[in-house]
């Protein structure tokens, strides 16, 4: 049966205790997920691991109402990318060109995260064939993210937004409107289509 699309409101960029200098337990996040009044899907994109996502997947199971996103977010020698659809770390080395060859032979997508900002990788992003440029990171200065906003426009790509959260205190800050079913393959498409909006909690108006 197909689903009939609709507007989800998404976290897509979460860090839980498997990323080193994050706190966040998976059951935590569950949990508030599930009691979450609209954002009801989370992208786990854990540093250069994809423990976080498995376990965090495992426990959402049996709550048909919330979707948690496989990915990553993988250290490229040129700055920090976002893999979401898959279970598995691309092969190494990681250079933005290989992870963004991986996701494409996956069928998953490729986000450049926080482009100006430390560990981002800036204009360098030019030159790599993502999916989707993150225009609205919670760990972001206003600065930083209305110069990604304004270079997403000018590279003609999906602009997303996501809380970088790395305690619970940071979680939903930042969410992304996707006109999509509530499976990951919707979502993702609809992210790649560009059928989505990035913007700050306080500003999110489910419909």
């Amino acid at each position: 049966m197909t689903l009939k699309p609709q507007f989800l409101y998404a976290d897509l960029h979460i860090h839980t205790v498997y990323s080193a200098d994050a706190i966040i337990q998976p059951k935590t996040l569950v949990d508030l997920l599930v009691a979450h009044s609209y954002i009801k899907v989370v992208a786990v994109t854990d540093h250069n691991s994809i423990r976080g996502c498995r376990a965090t997947v495992e426990l959402a199971r049996t709550y048909p109402d919330i979707l948690i996103i496989p990915g990553t977010e993988i250290t490229t020698d040129n700055g920090d990318m976002l893999v979401m659809g898959t279970y598995e770390l691309p092969p190494k080395p990681w250079t933005p060109e290989s992870v963004t060859d991986y996701t494409r032979s996956i069928d998953g997508i490729s986000i450049v995260a926080h482009p100006f900002r430390t560990y981002g990788m800036g204009e360098y992003a030019r030159n790599v064939k993502a999916d989707a440029i993150e225009v609205l990171n919670g760990g972001t200065d206003k600065e930083g993210n209305n110069q990604a906003k304004a270079f997403a426009k000018e590279l003609g790509l999906p602009g997303t937004g996501g809380s970088d959260a790395h305690q619970v205190s940071e979680l939903f800050n930042i969410c992304t409107q996707i006109e999509a079913s509530l499976n990951v393959d919707s979502i993702l498409a609809a992210i790649k289509k560009g059928q989505i909006s990035a913007q700050s909690a306080r500003s999110a108006k489910p419909l």
